[in-house]
């Protein structure tokens, strides 16, 4: 039986993915900050606030077959109205949490045959938007992070990343928070409608799944084509 690490598994992605993994059999040990959870039959809970000095992770099993760092952060400003404080800040939470998740877990992956970590960009990295400089900024560290240590870390630990577009989760609720709202991003993108947390949850099974066994570094986009078709 296989187990998994999920940082953030209260809401959105995270508890979708909690969910489909123990449909599925699997032993996932969630954490939450702010939301609680009470709704997911986790192996382990355990509150964690990732942006303390030192994050208690003594929840963590002895043996880890895949993590997974949810939290995340989408604040779209224009750039004249970011204080430098403010980018220190997001990397802090995007950047430098999964780092100390990741130096946490490494011991234990490496007890693993074969295990693998799945961080989560943004397609705002790649295909520029107005007023995403600090996410982009961000997670573009987040997208070099992943290369790097899929190279360090192979061929025992796959890492890849993936990079989505606006989807229907508690993240994003201020985007998307009228109908209006939510159909106006919709049309933004070549398959006419936005991202449901299912949709990640899905391809960040396959990730941590031996039918991924030979994709390592990578950075997925599951975005409703709108990084790479013009329609």
């Amino acid at each position: 039986m296989a187990n998994f690490v999920i940082i953030g598994a209260s809401s959105g992605i995270g508890a979708a993915l909690a969910n489909h993994l123990i449909a599925e059999g699997s032993q996932v040990y969630g954490t939450f900050n702010k939301t609680s959870i009470d709704s997911i039959s986790f192996s382990k809970v355990h509150h964690l606030n990732i942006l303390d000095e030192n994050p208690d992770f003594s929840f963590i099993p002895e043996v880890i077959d895949g993590l997974v760092y949810c939290p995340g952060a989408v604040s779209l400003k224009p750039f004249a109205r970011i204080k430098p404080e403010d980018f220190v800040s997001d990397f802090e939470l995007q950047l430098v949490g999964a780092v100390k998740a990741i130096q946490a877990c490494l011991p234990k992956l490496k007890n693993s045959n074969q295990s693998s970590i799945v961080l989560f960009s943004t397609v705002a990295v790649q295909t520029g938007f107005n007023f995403h400089s600090l996410v982009a900024a961000s997670k573009g560290a987040v997208e070099g992070l992943t290369k790097a240590l899929a190279a360090e870390f192979a061929p025992r630990i796959r890492v890849n990343c993936i990079a989505p577009s606006i989807t229907d989760t508690p993240l994003a609720a201020g985007l998307i928070n009228t109908e209006e709202k939510k159909t106006a991003n919709a049309q933004r993108h070549p398959l006419k409608r936005i991202g449901k947390p299912e949709d990640l949850a899905n391809l960040a099974s396959f990730l941590l799944s031996e039918k991924s066994n030979w994709i390592t570094g990578q950075v997925l986009h599951a975005d409703g084509g709108i990084s790479n078709l013009k329609v």
